[in-house]
């Protein structure tokens, strides 16, 4: 059995930097592990997927369209598996000393999968799709303060803010970020034409998608299949199934409560990865009864954590505090104190709220994470001592994401947590953002957001994200019970780096590129 645990990120400056060693950070294997060799056809099976899924990478959200952008699609940066940021088809970047005005040089040589070669307005065209009024793009938070993207020459990229974002090039690492082909009005999305690795030979929503190798892709040290399938296998004992008979080599979100099971077998790898993961119970704040604080607070203290770290991750994470940074993030604040279990507490919330009991309904499916409806059920069952009525509705797997998330007021999430808090607060928090699950809406927080995106000095950004963090946790309608490690099977016959990446499941979800058959 392998058993790996990495945790935090490393994040150095970069106001200016370079490609020189960011390559080498990404490099699959380590010294004392022999090297990766090419061939063969990889199959994964895969916890996520929908029949209403799309190649347009606006309304990618999940596990499956994670890997396939990053498979398919070049990004003009990456977070290396040591969580630093490396370059990709960004071969450097530097920015005005106020951080506003970012410049991109962008990589010579580098062709899509259709033969056309990468210019800087398949750039400005990318980056586009994702702003304006027009646009549908899920992370329109995230690009928002792009105010102006321009070609400088043939080969770079300038990119005017707002204001100053001294973590800008980590928000280019997004996997809805991806560079595709320029057209007369955008970007061609609907053929799958990209300048990955990997090239797409067959995409059926919520069913599968088969890739090939890449052969004139610009690197040489990744892409070691030479073709994968990746199947949509939502059912837990089938994605099990299928790994320990060998229909599958890999599968994420592996039953807890039977991992020590697949532990035992001599042909099978465990990888379990502390990160950024988190489940949550995502309240819509402006609905009724969610509306009233006091509601949402006695919810949080409603919620036996340590009994859902114990009996839904089986020891493999730790206690959420209803705020979305990981204890190893760069602004984690050490100085909340972690909120307990007390029904006496939520009842006293609910009293505020002029209320003796309350009823909700809670949807829930393990499309949202494996685990996900027992959960709602602990849930439930500790509420009622705190006079709190939690009815829970078990949805549908297929459609969850597109029909009950952000659709119905109390429901299961999983997040993959981003590796800078201004891309997690941006994507998840932001007033009116396209995934603000919760319809939270805070002025100190919205005004926090945007000042300590820009400010440069250390300290002070630190005392902002620490407040932000405050406001969350007392004000916020996400119940951030535990923060789970990436727990995930392979079979012995894949080869896995020695440090694989933590800011998504699966070796930062850059499986395709990283892994081969020993």
């Amino acid at each position: 059995m392998t058993y790996r645990v990495t945790a935090g990120f490393n994040r150095r400056g970069f106001l200016k930097s370079t490609a020189l060693g960011a390559l080498a950070a990404t490099l699959p294997f380590g010294g004392a592990q022999a090297a990766p060799k090419r061939g063969g056809h990889l199959r994964v099976g895969k916890a996520h997927g929908e029949t209403t899924d799309t190649l347009d990478p606006g309304t990618w959200g999940s596990g499956f369209d994670t890997p396939l952008s990053f498979a398919i699609h070049g990004h003009l940066t990456e977070v290396a598996p040591d969580g630093t940021l490396a370059a990709e088809l960004a071969e450097s970047w530097e920015a005005t000393p106020d951080a506003k005005t970012w410049r991109l040089k962008i990589r010579k040589g580098v062709s899509f999968h259709s033969g056309k070669p990468l210019t800087v307005e398949d750039v400005i065209q990318s980056i586009n799709h994702h702003r304006g009024e027009d646009s549908t793009s899920v992370i329109g938070p995230l690009v928002k303060p792009i105010v102006d993207v321009r070609a400088e020459g043939d080969d770079t990229v300038v990119v005017d803010l707002d204001a100053g974002n001294a973590d800008f090039p980590f928000t280019l690492t997004d996997y809805h970020m991806a560079i595709l082909p320029a057209t007369a009005d955008g970007i061609d999305w609907r053929s799958g034409d990209g300048c990955g690795s990997y090239v797409l030979k067959s995409f059926k929503p919520g069913v599968s998608v088969e890739l090939a190798r890449n052969p004139n892709h610009w690197r040489d040290n990744v892409a070691w299949f030479d073709t994968i399938e990746m199947i949509v296998l939502f059912d837990q004992n089938a994605r099990t199934t299928a790994l320990t008979s060998g229909d599958v080599h890999a599968i994420d979100r592996l039953d807890l409560k039977t991992v020590g099971l697949m532990a035992r077998q001599p042909d099978i790898n465990i990888s379990s990865i502390a990160g950024t993961q988190h489940y949550t119970f995502a309240m819509s704040s402006n609905q009724a009864p969610f509306d009233n604080n006091h509601v949402r607070q006695a919810l949080k203290y409603a919620v036996n954590r340590e009994e859902l770290v114990e009996k839904i991750l089986f020891g493999y994470g730790s206690l959420g505090n209803d705020v979305p940074i990981g204890q190893g993030q760069r602004y984690f604040n050490t100085e909340l104190e972690q909120r307990p279990y007390d029904p006496d507490k939520a009842k006293w919330h609910l009293k505020q709220a002029g209320l003796d009991s309350v009823s909700v309904t809670l949807s829930a499916a393990d499309a949202a994470y494996t685990g996900a409806v027992d959960a709602a059920v602990l849930y439930q069952n500790s509420a009622k001592a705190a006079g709190i009525d939690i009815k829970v509705i078990r949805e549908a797997n297929d459609g969850y994401w597109a029909d009950v998330w952000r659709k119905k007021p109390f429901t299961t999430v999983y997040w993959g947590g981003r590796p800078v808090e201004d891309q997690m607060f941006s994507t998840a928090y932001a007033c009116g953002g396209a995934w603000n699950d919760t319809f939270f809406c805070n002025d100190r927080f919205e005004e926090l957001m945007i000042a300590a995106r820009a400010e440069l000095n250390n300290d002070t950004r630190r005392s902002m994200y620490f407040e932000m963090q405050q406001i969350l946790r007392d004000d916020g309608g996400a119940v951030i019970p535990m923060f789970a490690n990436y727990v995930f099977g392979t079979s012995n016959k894949i080869g896995l780096p020695e440090t694989m990446g933590s800011n998504w499941d699966m070796d930062g979800e850059r499986w395709a590129e990283r892994w081969w058959f020993a």
